[in-house]
């Protein structure tokens, strides 16, 4: 019986029922195969990220941030860095699923093969019973010897009982589990993404936010299917059989089959579900606030620093410095905020919170009561940029409200100061109220009146509260109160008008930015309105404030009506005397002079960039590559570098300092007694560098006096710490000038 038992069992399996449990056994490796395979997809993107990145940065110091070329390796940059992070994203989550399926497949899959088997094993006993049964009934008969055998089968078949034939088959076939296969994030991955891809962490930015949230609604589906499935299974388990609770073979296996496929969608639903909670809590951290930028292209070939001490020595030694050089951020000094004094506000306090407020530039404390617009309010700081208005922000709870565009949508911004800076996007609701995480409101305006008065965190996760609302500066204002008259010049970066001020009538210049431009374009031409507006002198053009309530980013300066000095030069040389040109020799070095004692390297001194006010007064203007250091190192891009007007070690090193300044400063007044002529005429770029370098100086310009011309001499030695400087220029010429008897009226 038990030889016939165990070869009607082999028969049973041989018939491939047991084809899918088999091929169950090998999942694990499996899955171990495709963790591999993810890793070395994970290895080569990230290979091909650093390739691109390398290529970028080569071409943006290379072509100065233009071309087509230059667009192109972005392109692939930015591709390349999309990729990478939705890689890491899929081996974050393939490790939560593999850790899951080992989990599952010990605890779970395997004791459920054992009871399948054990089932299977119950079942066939049963089955055999019932046929030998059958026979036995069928071929009963009177006879004593028929009678005796009957009775002897009919004990045997009593004597059979399924549940005890194989009941230590379990404990006799099971074997002793393999070493549990450990799946970790290999760190080495992530050691070159500058902290943005973190270990067993999903990366949440403008990359892959949108491939998140796909995946994480595929996910829900998935869950929601595989809980309808096992709904199903489970209110039809196919135990009966026209109402009657008689079970046959059949039926046995294939309420186990049914079983075990509970179990298998149990264990894909914990997959799932983890991936999930994964997803989203990657997600949640996020919250209301910005995405981040997952693909840094705002390096700048104009912001790298290195120590003085590294750039001694060879050329070559400079150049392979520049690849460890830091990046700085040019907006390296804030708009300055004048201290003001401080009153109590208005609405109830909430208590441990700060007891002052701050002022506007007329002495009113900040108003978080009266009924304005938001635009009117003076804590809304319109588009400023945000390296800006995090270094307005100073103290925890300081707060502002802004405006930024992401995805060509504009957005409205509450930033804080909390533990950090932190930006929260103002959300929308389908009714068209405004809200955070708390009630929603009708303007914007009630929303931060609400969370600035409650005294409640914008967001639980944040904690962030609003103290102290930071108002515009006096350099901030109103796009609306600001008339564009006429245009009467084209800058880099857009559009010079002259204007008028509503409250004041004066008439002055404005610059436009253009508002198609990139944000990091936008950012440089703020970069003068910041310099500008520290400085007063009669000789430095006057900034009267920026424009950033709304598009487009206005910088309002002084008009200077005589234009530029080149033009003024090669219109009125007939008419200037010598007398006159040493006089806008000395006016711009009283405002070099003065631009030295604030440590400020202008760059790009010439007469182009040189304004003509009443009286011929000359103003440095220009400032947009300046920079406020002591000393200040680039790389060796040439694309944007007036060559004729720099220095040989700005030139040869990429290194500026006030003495650079005093070079072109030498051929500004070589300019002005030429009355408007071109530097190294007749000669390219190259050539006066070669020229210059082998010890060429250009003669003086006709009529140029013999002292004025050593001074140029003097200031175009090769060695820069054999020029003067510019408080020794400006007494040398001051001299020359009393000696002429220039009129200094």
């Amino acid at each position: 019986m038990q030889d016939l038992t165990l070869l009607l069992y082999k028969w049973y399996i041989s018939g491939g029922n047991w084809g899918n449990e088999e091929h169950q056994l090998h999942l694990q490796d499996d899955l171990s195969d495709e963790v591999n395979r993810k890793k070395s997809e994970y290895q080569k993107y990230l290979e091909l990220y650093k390739l691109m990145r390398s290529r970028f940065e080569e071409h943006y110091v290379k072509s100065g941030r233009g071309g087509r070329k230059l667009d192109e390796v972005r392109d692939k940059y930015q591709k390349a860095c999309r990729k990478l992070h939705l890689t890491h994203n899929e081996y974050v989550l393939l490790l939560c699923e593999a850790v899951e399926f080992e989990k599952d497949f010990r605890t779970v899959l395997l004791p459920g093969l054992l009871e399948h088997q054990q089932s299977l094993q119950e079942a066939f006993i049963l089955a055999w019973k019932q046929i030998l049964q059958e026979v036995s009934t069928n071929s009963d008969c009177t006879a004593d010897k028929f009678r005796e055998i009957q009775k002897r089968i009919e004990a045997s078949l009593e004597s059979i009982k399924p549940n005890e034939e194989y009941k230590d088959f379990t404990e006799k076939h099971k074997t002793t589990p393999t070493e549990p296969v450990k799946f970790t994030f290999d760190e080495s991955l992530v050691e070159d993404s500058a902290g943005k891809l973190l270990p067993n962490q999903l990366t949440v930015d403008n990359l892959t936010v949108e491939w998140l949230r796909n995946k994480l609604a595929e996910l829900e589906t998935s869950i929601k299917e595989n809980q309808e499935k096992r709904t199903a299974l489970v209110t039809n388990p196919e135990g009966f059989v026209n109402g009657k609770t008689e079970v046959n073979n059949r039926l046995i296996t294939n309420v186990d089959s049914t079983k075990k496929e509970i179990n298998e969608l149990k264990c894909q639903e914990r997959k799932m579900l983890k991936q999930t909670e994964l997803i989203k809590s990657a997600l949640n951290e996020l919250g209301c606030e910005e995405v981040p930028s997952g693909c840094d292209l705002s390096i700048d070939n104009q912001t790298f620093i290195s120590n003085s001490s590294e750039q001694v020595g060879s050329s070559e030694s400079t150049k392979r410095g520049f690849t460890h050089q830091k990046i700085v951020n040019m907006f390296r000094k804030p708009f300055r905020r004048k201290s003001v004094p401080s009153s109590p506000i208005a609405p109830p306090r909430t208590k441990g919170r700060r007891d002052s407020a701050p002022r506007s530039e007329g002495g009113d404390p900040v108003s978080m009561t009266t009924n304005k617009s938001l635009v009117d309010e003076e804590w809304f700081h319109g588009v400023l940029p945000r390296e800006e208005v995090v270094r307005l922000l100073t103290q925890d709870g300081d707060f502002l409200v802004r405006e930024t565009t992401r995805n060509d949508e504009c957005q409205t911004v509450l930033s804080v100061c909390w533990g950090g800076h932190k930006h929260f996007i103002v959300q929308t609701t389908a009714e068209g109220h405004y809200r955070f995480e708390g009630p929603a409101f009708p303007s914007i305006r009630e929303l931060i009146l609400y969370q600035f008065n409650s005294g409640l965190p914008v967001t639980g996760r944040s904690g962030a509260i609003l103290y102290k609302p930071i108002p515009r500066e006096r350099w901030e204002l109103n796009n609306d109160d600001v008339v564009l008259l006429d245009k009467i010049g084209r800058g880099n970066f857009g559009d010079v008008y002259r204007a008028q001020l509503k409250n004041s009538n004066e008439v002055v210049a404005v610059k436009t930015c253009r508002v198609t431009l990139p944000e990091d374009h936008k950012k440089k031409f703020l970069q003068e309105g910041r310099i500008l507006k520290q400085y007063d002198h009669p000789n430095i053009v006057k900034l009267i404030g920026i424009c950033v309530q709304k598009q487009p980013i206005m910088i309002v300066m002084e008009l200077v009506p005589g234009g530029s000095l080149l033009t003024f030069l090669r219109k009125k040389s007939p008419a200037l005397t010598d007398g006159q040109l040493m006089k806008m020799c000395l006016d711009a070095a009283a405002g070099m002079r003065y631009l030295e004692s604030k440590n400020c390297i202008h760059r790009d001194l010439a007469a182009r960039n040189c304004l003509v006010g009443y009286n011929n007064v000359v103003k440095i203007s220009d400032f947009g590559m300046s920079r406020e250091e002591e000393e200040y190192i680039v790389s060796d891009g040439m694309k944007q570098i007036p060559i004729k007007w720099t220095a040989p070690e700005a030139l040869n090193f990429g290194k500026y300092t006030s003495l650079c300044d005093v070079w072109s400063y030498g051929i500004l007044c070589w300019e002005i007694f030429s009355r408007g002529g071109t530097p190294y005429s007749g000669m390219s770029n190259s050539k006066a560098r070669e020229k210059i370098d082998s010890g060429y100086r250009m003669p003086a310009p006709e009529n140029t006096p013999d002292e004025m011309y050593r001074l140029m001499l003097r200031c175009w030695e090769y060695k820069p710490e054999n020029r003067p400087n510019f408080e020794q220029i400006y007494t040398v010429v001051e001299t020359l000038c009393a000696a002429y008897r220039v009129s200094f009226l």
